[in-house]
């Protein structure tokens, strides 16, 4: 497979390239999307997988089980046209990554030979400069083509928009395109500008057309929504594969659309959607065949479910013990002290204000400040442990926070916030774990009152003073991605508007947070939540 990088203004360079071909042609697409650096397996509802719970067939996903069935696929295809694709945010999510950075995806993603890797937001968590040390170790290209990073030191001219393959003798297009958005979740820097992906992938697709090449792939990590109205607006492009929105596509429980999912373009031609779910827990398998206008006549294929019936491979797993020892290590950094014990148990925070739900919302709304977000909201069932007086370590954190949650945002109105509030005290006498943790937010409740009935006295907080809240008013607020996608009962949140699901993980948050407070916190409550009974 010969590869040629092209940025907007070279693909006019490549009018030689003849557009004709002579009979049906098929190519068989492996992709994953929003991988988050899950190099060990998971657990069903995403969390990481401990030894004993994977031994018992409970888990899915990691790396060395992905190793295996894309050896296995690609062995199904062998002498057929096949790519191997990431729709990007390959980084962050689990401590391999924090220990290694990028170095430790370039390493796994080389030895399983992707073709093209997009450019997803997270790739930019830590600044220009890691991106630019994934982009040089990478034996493949990746792409993204909304963006300009010419005024960037450490990227200019180091990735360009869009790559042609030659794929059996013929010219297949891929265009690279990123979320908009990535200004504001991530970290580019004041150097990298991004711009409109509609016109973007519009005037590439429309270069490529001119220059002769017909078949083109979109790579990109926009999300789902955005990517169905791009295939309905945006002409001359053939496929989409996305990520950006994790979502799951296929005829499986909780698919949000199927697989394919088929859009009619402006021509009036169905474009194939695709995406694969996230953290490697699903390997996307699609075969596109075009005819000799290069109109995309077929699309078949389903995500494979990567779990233990897939044996992985043995060699990743040694790798992956070897890196995993320092880890251990780590866990035992000293992050920060305490000044007294910090109150996260069970029988605290399911029941009322306790400590450690003020140290997590109190860490998480200091993250989202700079975004004018004045609400955090978590459930006491995802606080797992208390913290004793005196060194706080990065295995405290994580013990505290096992279940890599991610931070989220969405928007509800006054109405909305209430709502959520009764879910959370509605089984108080049970120990539910939905009961609410809050920072911005201040509400009392009584349990004597029927379910539903039970909240009052809710104020919000404007400027250094608490007001009540307005309930037709819209409130962004900061959670985590379980809540946020309806767990715990919260399916207030998982309708609200403007959703964003995939921040920094929860310990990250709270060990900055610690760190932004000279490294030495004293636990507190202060009246946020009130049992009148």
């Amino acid at each position: 497979m010969k590869r040629l990088l092209l940025g907007a203004t070279a693909l006019t360079l490549c009018a030689g390239f003849s557009g004709v071909a002579y009979a049906d042609f098929t190519l068989n697409i492996l992709h994953i999307n929003d991988f988050h650096s899950r190099f060990d397996p998971i657990t069903g509802s995403n969390s990481d997988c401990d030894a004993e719970t994977d031994a018992a067939g409970e888990c899915f996903g990691g790396i060395a089980r992905l190793k295996t069935i894309i050896d296995d696929t690609r062995a199904k295809y062998d002498g057929q046209n096949s790519l191997l694709l990431s729709a990007g945010d390959n980084f962050q999510g689990s401590l391999y990554y924090t220990t290694y950075k990028s170095k430790v995806v370039s390493d796994f993603f080389n030895q399983m030979g992707f073709d093209v890797v997009a450019t997803g937001n997270h790739e930019f968590d830590d600044g220009p400069e890691e991106f630019l040390k994934f982009i040089e170790a990478a034996e493949f290209p990746i792409i993204g083509g909304n963006f300009d990073v010419s005024k960037d030191p450490s990227l200019a001219g180091k990735i360009e928009g869009s790559i042609v393959l030659d794929i059996g003798g013929e010219k297949v297009g891929i265009i690279g395109a990123t979320t908009e958005d990535t200004p504001d979740i991530a970290s580019p820097g004041p150097n990298i500008e991004f711009n409109d992906v509609f016109e973007y992938v519009r005037s590439t697709a429309a270069a490529l057309d001119a220059a002769g090449v017909k078949k083109i792939i979109l790579l990109s990590h926009i999300g789902y929504t955005v990517d169905l109205q791009l295939a309905a607006d945006v002409p001359l492009v053939d496929v989409i594969v996305g990520g950006h929105s994790h979502s799951l596509l296929g005829s499986m429980e909780g698919a949000v659309g199927p697989y394919p999912t088929m859009v009619k373009n402006p021509d009036g031609v169905e474009v194939p959607v695709v995406q694969a779910n996230q953290y490697g827990k699903y390997l996307g398998d699609i075969a596109i065949t075009w005819d000799d206008n290069g109109v995309v006549t077929k699309a078949e294929g389903e995500p494979f479910l990567i779990d233990a019936s897939v044996t992985g491979d043995e060699d990743f797993k040694g790798q992956l013990a070897a890196l995993a020892a320092p880890i251990k290590e780590a866990m035992n950094v000293v992050i920060g002290t305490t000044t007294g014990p910090i109150d996260g148990a069970r029988e605290s925070c399911r029941a009322v204000e306790c400590q450690m739900g003020n140290l997590v919302t109190d860490a998480m709304l200091d993250s989202v400040a700079e975004q004018g977000i004045t609400i955090a909201y978590i459930s006491g069932g995802g606080l797992r442990a208390s913290i004793d007086a005196g060194e706080i370590t990065k295995g405290d954190i994580i013990t505290v926070l096992p279940f890599s949650n991610t931070l989220a945002t969405v928007d509800l109105s006054g109405a909305d916030i209430i709502d959520a509030l009764e879910n959370g005290v509605s089984d108080i006498e049970n120990g539910a774990g939905r009961f609410p943790q809050v920072a911005g937010l201040k509400f009392s409740f009584d349990i004597s009152k029927p379910v539903g009935e039970r909240v009052s006295d809710v104020l919000v907080k404007k400027g250094e003073e608490f007001v009540p809240i307005d309930e037709a008013a819209t409130y962004t607020i900061v959670t985590h991605d379980y809540l946020r996608t309806g767990g715990d009962g919260y399916g207030t949140f998982a309708e609200g508007d403007n959703a964003y699901d995939f921040g920094p993980p929860l310990d990250q948050v709270v060990e900055q947070y610690i760190a932004k407070l000279g490294g030495e916190y004293t636990p507190y409550t202060d009246g946020r939540i009130t049992a009148i009974k």
